[in-house]
């Protein structure tokens, strides 16, 4: 399964927060995410800050559903393109017959 660092996300939110004066929690934290990480993660990972001011090293599962999508959009699209190519050609066809 192909994995996806988020500890820089994870890094920029937190400190954004703190630069804005407020306390960083799970909530605040979740709410600003651009990628799904589990509620445990984030926990741990405000845990660490503040014992530390650092953050851990966060991998979440990539989203491979995203990457298969936009190969089938793709796909779709090619298959459209020669569809109509190919019906502009069974047209033509057809008009010289007549």
């Amino acid at each position: 399964m192909l994995t996806k660092d988020v500890s820089n996300e994870l890094e920029s939110i937190i400190e954004s927060l703190v630069n804005q004066g407020k306390k960083p929690t799970v909530a605040l934290v979740k709410t600003r995410l651009t990628t799904p990480i589990p509620m445990p993660a984030i926990i741990a990972t405000i845990k660490t800050w503040q014992s530390s001011q650092r953050v851990p090293k966060v991998e979440v599962a990539a989203n491979e559903t995203l990457d298969k999508m936009s190969m089938l959009e793709q796909q779709v699209l090619s298959l459209t393109q020669r569809i109509a190519e190919l019906e502009a050609q069974l047209e033509t066809l057809i008009n010289k017959e007549k």
